[in-house]
């Protein structure tokens, strides 16, 4: 087709004139490559939006299944203080010190930090107190600058903070008569470049722009510090229009994993533990829930069939310094437990997993493989403590350890308290009596309403059942979001604590929004951030956007490329990490050993060991070859993955030990190395490993728990340096290394 000109074109010396006319498509084909191109877009788009919806669900389940890991640690933690020490004179100090610090005597003193001095040559801002605007400028100004607060300053900004929060009440209640609208914002988790963002497109903190920020301000970003400093900051300047909720990462224990102690002892290595201590207590007393005209309440997680906000108002909430710890119980407490879950498990009663608002996934196990969600050692009784007043309610449900015989008299203890039925059976003489069980502690009640505010998630389907997919919290469903707005006169629920593509997400007929305000939060471009403003008429409406330096530049399909391979890099990783298990499991199928499977099979195995409710077979595709017969050739999965420093001395069940649990252990070590210098004795190292292989269940002989220590005490001087004990530990990517190679070789062309 062409235009109905006539044009002469010399070339190389002939010339060559084009048609007069120009033939008129037909209609019917010029229609047909319309439907064709039309069909062919449609196509694209949905193998696009596929490829985004399971790139979410790695990046979504991944997450999840960190975070059941930190409540197992958590839990190992609290047994070891609760009971170990108990048992044994020598308990593991390290876990007390974590658990139940000794509040130094430095920081009792009010004015504790006048005894930091400020050098001249520093350049930040210098703080004076009570905080005027300009005190808020200059922090603003520094943190774009990427400057950092002095320790003095952060210090005193804490304690004025505590003394704020103390006078607070546990759920605070504003009204919109005295202000135009309230903004609600989400997660940041330490994106400061999200916060600036808000402040710029909506104003920053003011009597006619009042802000709720809704708790997890902290971790996975590289600026919680200024995050919460900023935060922080405004709470004091405008007490009256500033609101801070607490969120599941406001707790100590979850900072250990998701990497805020790590950076305020990277940034303040000389009073890095006196700036932890006090975090944990203003963390301890942030309010709880915000209620908005009576109408709309704001909570970080969700709810349960047990919340009561009445109950709520009322308990003292700094005393939970981590929804993870436990209630401390004594051992008579324990075997009263112990004594009613024998009862429980002499009936035959069967349990079904639940299911999550966001997956609906069959049980394919094999019999040998058959385990409860929390994987290989989470297959104890799921922690929960339940209202003695309803028999057939869900409960907070926190994955307990397993706990070797060695550690302690009695098995595990199922830690409901009370057991979840009516009447306590006992023995009598010679026939068995029925006695009213034991009411929970106030403290367990106490406990348990808090973890079900800061870590429940809603679900489609009604009622509410433990969070297992989590490890924490429950699913509530759309019945339990109507009873308690009946119950309290509410309209509205707003909680955060779940990424969302679009930055909000409405469920329950419209009664529950979840509200998330870290955009890119996977990965560069995987998802808008977004906040709410409400006003009089009480109508949410939402404001989206996304940080991006670079995104701009990309199409559609290269940030979903992008986002696609950091996330199957993950799951490789974790399939290395699984890989003898993976092994065994699909060889019960490879009968005649010729390392090939069916597809079904290998989707099987897979989601029998992993537990990520993943479209397997989707995503087979990306993680493994198929024969030319169909079949799928299983160790493939694991060929372009290696480890990192190769020890010799280590046996490989040990080293994949090692490779899945590396996190945890990074945690330990970094809880044992108090001075932060990198290293830690090798006594203290096989101590470590001891306890830990025992919490874990896995069997490894003390000697070799000794070669390995030997093995990476490379200078023999009797300590670890254990980052490079933690790099010899990590997976590597052979095509990273190769596209690696590949680019140094090409630039040291170019330089030649």
């Amino acid at each position: 087709m062409g235009c109905g000109t006539s044009v002469a074109t010399e070339t190389q010396g002939k010339i060559i004139e084009t048609d007069d006319t120009v033939k008129t498509p037909c209609p019917a084909l010029t229609m047909k490559a319309a439907v064709l191109i039309q069909r062919w877009y449609r196509r694209y788009m949905a193998r696009l939006e596929m490829r985004r919806r399971y790139t979410w669900n790695i990046f979504q389940s991944i997450e999840y299944a960190g975070e059941q890991d930190q409540l197992q640690l958590s839990s190992f933690f609290s047994f070891m203080l609760d009971n170990f020490t108990q048992l044994n004179e020598n308990g593991p100090d390290l876990i007390s010190q974590l658990l139940d610090p000794v509040v130094d005597p430095w920081l009792g003193r009010e004015t504790g930090y006048n005894l930091i001095p400020v050098p001249e040559s520093y350049s930040g801002p210098r703080l004076s107190f009570p905080l005027s605007v300009s005190d808020t400028s200059a922090l603003l100004g520094a943190f774009k600058e990427q400057q950092t607060l002095h320790a003095r300053y952060v210090l005193q900004l804490l304690y004025e903070t505590k003394k704020l929060l103390k006078q607070m009440p546990n759920i605070t209640h504003l009204s919109t008569s005295y202000t135009n609208e309230i903004t609600i914002c989400g997660d940041l988790h330490g994106r400061l470049d999200d916060l600036l963002l808000i402040f710029y497109k909506n104003g920053l903190p003011s009597a006619e722009t009042p802000y709720v920020f809704n708790g997890d301000f902290v971790d996975r970003g590289k600026k919680s510090i200024e995050v919460v400093v900023l935060l922080f900051a405004y709470l004091l300047l405008y007490p009256d229009y500033m609101h801070l909720n607490r969120g599941n990462h406001e707790d100590h224990i979850m900072n250990l994993r998701y990497g805020f102690t790590r950076e305020v002892m990277q940034k303040y290595k000389t009073h890095g533990r006196e700036i932890l201590q006090l975090f944990q207590d203003v963390f301890s007393l942030l309010p709880i829930a915000t209620v908005i005209d009576g109408k709309i309440l704001i909570v970080h997680g969700g709810i349960s069939d047990q919340t009561n906000l009445d109950f709520l108002s009322s308990i003292e909430r700094h005393k939970v310094k981590s929804a993870l710890r436990f209630p401390r119980r004594s051992l008579e407490q324990l075997d009263i437990g112990q004594s009613c879950s024998q009862m429980k498990r002499g009936r035959s009663t069967a349990s079904s997993r639940p299911s999550s608002s966001c997956s609906h996934s069959k049980d394919h196990r094999t019999p040998s493989q058959r385990k409860r969600r929390c994987g290989n050692r989470r297959q104890d009784s799921t922690v929960s403590t339940s209202s003695s007043s309803s028999s057939s309610s869900s409960s907070s449900s926190l994955c307990s350890p397993r706990t070797p015989s060695s550690l302690s008299p009695h098995p595990c203890p199922s830690p409901r308290m009370p057991c979840n039925v009516n009447v306590l059976q006992v023995p009598f003489l010679d026939s068995l009596s029925s006695v009213a069980p034991p009411l929970p502690p106030q403290q367990d009640l106490e406990w348990k309403q808090i973890v079900d505010i800061l870590w429940s998630d809603p679900k489609t389907q009604e009622g509410c059942s433990p969070n297992i997919f989590r490890g924490g919290g429950c699913y509530f469903g759309p019945d339990v979001t109507q009873r308690l707005l009946l119950k309290h006169g509410l309209q509205l629920l707003i909680r955060s604590h779940e990424c969302k593509q679009e930055g909000y997400e409405l469920c329950h007929g419209g009664q529950v929004i979840t509200i998330f305000s870290a955009s890119n939060y996977y990965e560069e471009g995987s998802n808008r951030g977004a906040y709410i403003k409400v006003g009089r008429e009480l109508v949410p409406r939402f404001y989206q956007y996304q940080v991006s330096r670079t995104t701009r530049k990309l199409t559609l399909t290269q940030r979903v490329r992008v986002a696609e391979g950091s996330a199957l890099k993950a799951l490789k990783e974790k399939l290395f990490s699984h890989r003898s298990e993976l092994l065994s499991g699909l060889q019960q199928y490879d009968h005649k050993n010729t390392g090939n499977v069916s597809v079904s099979e290998w989707a099987q195995v897979l989601e029998s060991v992993l537990r990520l409710d993943l479209p397997w077979r989707t995503l087979r595709p990306h993680l493994a070859r198929l024969a030319p017969d169909g079949s799928v050739e299983y160790k493939s999965c694991f060929e372009d993955m290696d480890s990192g420093i190769p020890l010799p001395q280590v046996t490989p069940n040990m080293a994949e030990t090692l490779f899945r649990y590396r996190t945890d252990i990074e945690i330990i070590f970094n809880i044992i190395d108090k001075d932060h210098s990198g290293l830690i004795s090798v006594e203290e190292f096989r101590h470590t490993w001891r306890l830990f292989s025992a919490h874990l269940g896995v069997d490894i002989d003390d000697r070799a728990i000794d070669d390995l220590a030997r093995s990476i005490d490379f200078n023999k001087d009797g300590s670890i340096d254990f980052t490079e004990f933690l790099e010899a530990f990590r997976v590597v990517h052979k095509l990273d290394n190769k596209d690696q190679q590949l680019n140094e070789k090409m630039n040291g062309d170019r330089c030649s």
